[in-house]
């Protein structure tokens, strides 16, 4: 993971931190409601998006078996409610984002019909838009902007081993 290397920080004005922390709260809290709904909902499962798949439908119907399907929807109901904990409490930031970006990759893949995601959107959906959020909060280190990742990145633990605070934020 080269890019997470030793970024010098950036010093941004209070309307930039104000815009910075306004985009990680929002994401945040879209992605933990979006996961903790699914969560709490016993009887929610991924199959239904995953079989009506337009574009690999051949890898997402995969994804449907018996023996994978309660793996993935696990994965992605926790995935979304801990990439937004993870930003509502600005920690470990840019890793989440790189998941959140993922995440937004994986769902808008099967809704496209290129050059289509849908009726309203020519290649560009709210799909495409939360992963450029996401890529801009890694980039920025938002987690530093009133979160706790200054102080994780300050623990002894980090201090120790560079990388994980370079992963932290």
């Amino acid at each position: 993971m080269v890019y997470f290397r030793h970024m010098p920080d950036i010093s941004f004005s209070k309307a930039q931190k104000i815009a910075i922390f306004a985009l990680r709260m929002s994401l945040g809290w879209t992605f933990f409601y979006a996961g903790i709904t699914k969560v709490i909902n016993p009887a929610w499962s991924a199959a239904g998006y995953l079989t009506n798949a337009k574009t690999f439908h051949d890898f997402y119907a995969m994804l449907t078996q018996p023996g994978i399907l309660p793996i993935i929807n696990f994965l992605n109901a926790w995935g979304l409610t801990l990439v937004g904990v993870a930003l509502l409490l600005g920690i470990a930031v840019r890793f989440s984002s790189v998941i959140g970006a993922t995440l937004m990759l994986l769902y808008y893949l099967p809704i496209l019909k290129f050059p289509y995601p849908n009726a309203n959107s020519f290649l560009v959906d709210e799909h495409v838009i939360y992963a450029v959020g996401f890529f801009l909060l890694a980039s920025f280190r938002a987690g530093r902007i009133w979160g706790l990742e200054t102080m994780c990145a300050n623990l002894p633990i980090c201090k120790k081993y560079p990388q994980l605070r370079d992963m932290l934020g």
